[in-house]
């Protein structure tokens, strides 16, 4: 196959031709999709995220166009969304390589992303996207908009403001997954919980495991059971029976 012959639309081809009925029950319970479920309302056909990584291959370097792929990413099928997600973060993640630096296309990228946070609805789909495209952007910029979107009234965007300082971890600047953990102490929502507990976790194991401590020696009595455990999961198991004591 061309690269010229690669499309949005042959992209979607070939994820449907990989969709798998038996696997789309499954994904459908695993990603709640049940009345009541936190996906409830979204549709899957049946395809895992290692076989979007493969079908992916091809398609990034094609250049496909950023229009189409917003479009695109609006439909009702998750692996689409899916697909279209990894492939925009890969391209995000290549503009901020200093041999492929693109600043236009990164921030073309990041407005199409905080457009398009009605579609990014699970957990998967942030997690993919959210630290290379928000917080790779982010880099470099003032934060205000991880303050904005970790106020929202939607889970989703919540945890791509929490997700997205994975990337920002990643080189050191631990200071906004400490504020924005304290933002949501209160927070309702278990998956939430999960994200912030896990970036709490990736700031102490990956910078500083004494910032975490003191964070934890402020907040644990106060932290979610969930968000607490995921926290201490790589401290010593005496440090973590005295947290889970407060």
């Amino acid at each position: 196959m061309t690269t010229t012959s690669l499309t949005t639309t042959s992209l979607i081809a070939d994820v449907d031709a990989a969709a798998d009925p038996a696997v789309a029950e499954v994904l459908a319970r695993y990603f709640q999709l049940q009345p009541g479920g936190y996906g409830h309302g979204d549709r899957m056909i049946g395809v895992k995220l290692s076989t979007i990584r493969g079908i992916l291959k091809p398609y990034l370097r094609a250049g496909l166009p950023l229009p189409e792929l917003e479009q695109a990413l609006a439909g009702p099928v998750h692996e689409h969304r899916l697909a279209i997600l990894c492939l925009l973060a890969d391209r995000a993640s290549r503009s901020l390589k200093p041999r492929t630096a693109n600043p236009q296309e990164l921030a073309a990228i990041y407005e199409l992303y905080l457009r398009s946070t009605a579609y990014i609805n699970n957990w998967d789909l942030v997690d993919c996207s959210a630290p290379q495209i928000v917080g790779g952007y982010l880099l470099d910029k003032p934060r205000d908009p991880l303050y904005t979107l970790i106020r929202s009234n939607k889970l989703w965007e919540r945890r791509i403001a929490l997700v997205a300082t994975q990337f920002l971890i990643g080189v050191g600047q631990t200071a906004d997954t400490y504020k924005l953990a304290a933002e949501v102490l209160d927070d309702r929502e278990d998956l939430v919980h999960k994200a912030s507990g896990w970036m709490l976790r990736e700031a102490g194991k990956r910078v500083s495991e004494d910032e975490l401590r003191a964070f934890l020696d402020q907040y644990a009595s106060q932290m979610p059971r969930t968000m607490l455990r995921y926290a201490i999961e790589r401290l010593d198991p005496d440090s973590r029976k005295a947290y889970l004591a407060r």
